[in-house]
């Protein structure tokens, strides 16, 4: 029995869930979500308890049905409280600034970058007190309902100025190491 799949969800007051035939649709104060339903799984709303349930202990269920029940649990805590990630920006001249529909980057190219900020996303700039970071510039804070999309537009913003393997210049999520190669003066 997959331990991931068997555990209960969960559901707050105040949210509504629709199960579907191919999709579970997820609706709160964060907004309205929805995810799709792996075939053979099925889902049971028992008052304010959601759980998945799979027709057989067979291959490909199992997997499906942790998958299903992680699905789910994402909705439901992003419509209640949503999901953020935080990037570091780390180099001398490097500059960023939050507009409404857009984020401006300096990152040492000849020109800045303009990022657009996706539909469900909201972006915030601000310089924390981070003396661990050596010529830190601010924080950016990407916050959404949706899981998948917080990550990714994380992952786009970060793929425009990647930590540089000597100085550890560029762009990092909070909390992330990066180890430094030595140069030449230590060859």
């Amino acid at each position: 029995m997959s331990r991931i799949g068997k555990k209960p969800i969960t559901v707050p007051s105040g949210v509504k869930v629709t199960i579907g035939e191919r999709s579970l649709e997820v609706e709160g104060k964060g907004g309205k979500l929805s995810a799709p339903i792996p075939p053979g799984i099925r889902f049971e709303l028992d008052g304010a308890t959601l759980t998945a349930v799979r027709p057989s202990d067979e291959k490909p269920y199992p997997a499906y049905h942790g998958l299903a029940r992680a699905l789910a649990a994402n909705l439901v805590h992003g419509v209640t409280n949503g999901f953020s990630k935080d990037l570091d920006l780390v180099g001398i001249g490097y500059k960023v600034d939050a507009k409404p529909k857009a984020i401006t980057l300096a990152l040492g190219y000849s020109h800045p970058i303009e990022f657009p900020i996706p539909q469900g996303i909201g972006i915030k700039v601000e310089k924390q007190n981070k003396p661990q970071l050596q010529n830190y510039v601010a924080t950016i804070t990407i916050s959404g309902a949706d899981k998948q999309l917080v990550g990714q537009v994380a992952a786009d913003i970060r793929s425009l100025r990647r930590p540089d393997a000597y100085k550890g210049k560029g762009l990092r999520y909070a909390g992330e190491t990066i180890k430094l190669k030595v140069g030449k003066k230590g060859a």
